[in-house]
């Protein structure tokens, strides 16, 4: 019994272990429940390329507005992919690649 209520101790001056994600997933399970409206809605995902001379976030804009043009109920993105393209030896121009999410509709 001594050996067992031995290792359940943590030996004089050992450091207590600090979990740094602990309030992380604390705050996950609080929060879930804030994306109930997410949760019944069906997703697809397409996938674009966006470029620009002007950086990786006018990129990204170019990629959502041409597939706004076809696209209806576009909810979300995810960038995927940033490649740049070298003249020369500078940035000639992004490309940014951008998965999009919709829902279907009914």
């Amino acid at each position: 019994m001594a050996g067992k209520d031995a290792t359940l101790r943590r030996p004089v001056g050992a450091a207590r272990r600090s979990y740094p994600f602990r309030g992380f997933l604390l705050s996950l399970a609080i929060f879930s429940g804030d994306n109930a409206r997410m949760a019944e809605h069906v997703y697809k995902k397409i996938e674009v390329v966006g470029s620009s001379p002007n950086g990786f976030e006018e990129a990204i804009k170019n990629a959502l507005a041409r597939a706004e043009k076809t696209v209806r109920n576009m909810r979300w993105f995810e960038v995927t992919e940033t490649r740049g393209y070298v003249e020369d030896g500078k940035v000639g121009h992004w490309q940014v690649t951008v998965k999009i999410g919709f829902t279907l509709e009914e």
